[in-house]
Order: C-alpha cells, then sequence, then structure tokens
C-alpha cells in the first residue's frame, strides 16, 4: 500500500534546517510545534504496548505527540471532548453563527495573539449575550460553545469564531424557556455593529494600557495618532457575521466534530508532496464550493501551517452564559424543565468507547495500554540486542 502524504512529511523536509536560524522569525511555541509532529509517532517518542481485553492479542505502536496541531493526534481527544460534551446538549434547535475579524487585523493579531483573541471572545461573548437580552429581541439570557479557527482553506490567516447556540434561552424571571424565531437566531445587522463596537473599545483600552506591542512594520500604530486612525478606518467597515440555519439536535454532536479539535489543514486533504512543493485540496467558497487544488513551495506550506500555532495554554474552546463552567451544573437540569415537550428533539448519545481501539484480531475486545517504553529505554534495549553475544 502506497504511503499517504502527511503534514510530517513536509515538515521532516526541514527538520534538519537550523533551530536558531527559525528563531528570528519563529516563537518557541511554533518551534515546539513543528519539532512534536516531526517526531510524532517515530522511534523518537518511544513506543506503547497494548493488549486485548479479550483475546490478549498485543501490538506494540509508535508513540504519539499528543500536541493539540498535530493531524494525526486529534481523533482520541475529539471523541472523549464530544462524549462529555452530549451530556450537556438541550432538546432543542441549535444555530452556528460565525464572526470574523477584519483583515486589517491580521499583522497586529499575530504579533499579539493572546490579547487580540482574547479580546475576541470577550467582545463575542458580550455581544451575543446583551443583543440575547434584550426584550425587542429574544429577552432572554443564553448559552452557547465559541471555537477559535484563524485559517481558511488556503491555511492563510484568517481569524474567525465558530458560536453553536440554543435556539432560546432562560427567561429574566426564570421560570420558562423562550424559543427564538425560526427564520433566524438574532439579526445578523445587530450583531455585526455590536461587535465591531466592543472590539474596538477593548482594543482600545488594551492599547492605552500599554498591552500591545508593535514590532518592526506596526511601529506607526504605536502612538495614539497612528493607532487612532487605525480604529476610524476599522470603524468604518461592515464587519462580517454569518449567520447559518438552525440545526437539529440529533445533528450537533457530528457538527461539532467539523470544528472542535480541527487543525489548520487535515493529513486527508494532502495530495502529494514530492520535489520540494506540496499540493492539497481546498474549498473555492467564492465558486459554489467547488474543490480544487492548490500546490505551494513545502518552506510556504511550512510557513503557512505555523501560523495558527495558539499560544501554550490558550484555551480556543470556551462557553458562555448558561454554559458557562460556573453556571452549567444549576443552569442545564434548569433549562431541561423548562424547554416544552412539545420542542423536544431525540438528540444522538455517542458511545464513549468509539475512542478506544478495537482488537483487529478478535473484532470483540478493546486494546488497553498495558507498558510505555520511551526513546531512551528503546534506544538502550537496541543497544543491547546489538552487543548480546550470548
Amino acid at each position: 500500500m502506497a504511503h499517504r502524504p502527511e503534514v510530517a512529511d513536509v515538515f521532516r523536509q526541514h527538520e534538519q534546517e537550523s533551530p536558531e536560524g527559525w528563531g528570528r522569525t519563529l516563537s518557541l511555541d511554533q518551534i515546539r510545534v513543528f519539532r512534536d509532529i516531526c517526531a510524532c509517532q517515530t522511534a523518537e517518542r518511544g513506543v506503547h504496548l497494548q493488549q486485548c481485553n479479550h483475546c490478549s492479542h498485543e501490538i506494540i505502536a509508535f508513540n504519539s505527540c499528543r500536541n493539540r496541531h498535530c493531524p494525526k493526534c486529534q481523533a482520541g481527544a475529539r471523541e472523549k471532548w464530544l462524549a462529555a460534551r452530549s451530556q450537556e446538549l438541550l432538546p432543542v434547535p441549535y444555530c452556528h453563527v460565525v464572526f470574523t475579524l477584519p483583515a486589517q487585523f491580521s499583522t497586529l493579531a499575530l504579533r499579539n495573539p493572546q490579547v487580540v483573541y482574547n479580546l475576541f471572545f470577550q467582545a463575542v461573548s458580550e455581544t451575543l449575550l446583551t443583543i440575547a437580552r434584550d426584550p425587542r429581541r429574544l429577552g432572554a439570557h443564553i448559552g452557547f460553545l465559541a471555537v477559535l479557527h484563524t485559517w481558511n482553506q488556503k491555511l492563510l490567516y484568517h481569524p474567525h469564531l465558530h458560536c453553536l447556540i440554543p435556539a432560546g434561552g432562560i427567561s429574566p424571571d426564570g421560570t420558562r424557556w423562550i424559543r427564538s424565531r425560526t427564520r433566524f437566531f438574532l439579526p445578523v445587522r445587530v450583531l455585526s455593529r455590536m461587535f465591531r463596537g466592543k472590539f474596538l473599545a477593548l482594543l482600545g483600552t488594551a492599547f492605552r494600557n500599554k498591552h500591545l506591542q508593535f514590532p518592526g512594520v506596526l511601529g506607526s500604530l504605536s502612538n495614539p495618532t497612528g493607532f487612532d486612525r487605525l480604529i476610524r478606518q476599522l470603524r468604518g467597515l461592515a464587519w462580517v457575521v454569518y449567520a447559518k440555519p438552525p440545526l437539529g439536535a440529533d445533528h450537533v454532536i457530528r457538527y461539532l466534530a467539523r470544528y472542535t479539535h480541527r487543525v489548520a489543514i487535515s493529513n486527508g486533504r494532502l495530495v502529494d508532496v514530492s520535489d520540494g512543493k506540496v499540493t492539497f485540496r481546498w474549498r473555492d467558497s467564492a465558486d459554489g464550493n467547488q474543490q480544487k487544488l492548490m500546490t505551494i513551495s513545502s518552506s510556504e506550506f511550512v510557513r503557512r501551517f505555523l501560523l495558527h500555532v495558539m499560544p501554550r495554554g490558550f484555551v480556543k474552546i470556551r462557553h458562555f452564559g448558561f454554559l458557562s463552567n460556573r453556571n452549567r451544573k444549576i443552569s442545564l437540569p434548569l433549562c431541561r424543565v423548562l424547554v416544552p415537550a412539545n420542542e423536544v428533539v431525540t438528540s444522538e448519545n455517542p458511545s464513549t468507547s468509539s475512542f478506544q481501539g478495537k482488537c483487529p484480531v478478535c473484532r470483540t475486545g478493546i486494546l488497553r495500554t498495558v507498558a510505555i517504553i520511551s526513546a531512551t529505554e528503546l534506544h538502550a534495549l537496541r543497544l543491547s540486542t546489538i552487543f548480546d553475544t550470548s
């Protein structure tokens, strides 16, 4: 069977290049991601022994890097996360709303990712919660999940937040469930204007508190005159907020799986890696979502991929409103009581065993890890085998 191209194959083409040289343009987080993906499922990570709990069949496999940016390490994490979230689904339709930062923010955001991304989450959450509470709109306290993505189909920088929202909320007095309109959740034009205002106000506060850095080409923004000029320019733009049609609760888990643990590009989209070039599939939304092929140099592919590395420890999946960590234990049971019986929709409840490997021999048992051998121990074992004269 022919080897299918992987992101790791592209990275390994540049593995011998000097990390010190890369350090001038790459952050420590980006260098760490690069090295982890290169080493993933190789002897450099060591191996582990898995044994079937039914027929005792054993398998030896290389260890994964478990980096959240690695295309090969997301399936298990995604399934575990989705299994936990399935317990929190409400039996109501769900709405999907997408907020996008203007392209004019790209350089500033790339130089200040932690600050800008946090402001992004804050502006979006305040916008949704405020407008939903307005009696002229929904007049209810809502809850939602937001996931940050920073890429488009071409791997270029395109920061946007996917928000998945139960189509309704709790009344101010906490006595009833208020259902949203069937055609749309909240008016996108109103959302766009408030989102723009809140984000620019938060950004201005961050500037005055000296939380932003302006290296290199951003130097002109470091003084109030240049920064105010940028704010005026952005205030004159129409910021993009897109609302997709509501979906039934029975589709929510599969829908979430498409967004929560996605990385910039999956291995499945790679078509060819050869001669210093990478060819991958991309979907052209401007041409009826037609699938097309793009070929770029391998170094440009690595550069684009690493644009989307999150700051270490940064949380890119967050919950707000009645789904926030501090509220959900009380609010979710209340929501289930308040949702009218005629609105209840059966929601799927995926098995938590889906992320556990099935035995390839008996097809009944589950593979359990029974031993882990580090790279150092593996190297020592190889040496002992080579020099064993007995």
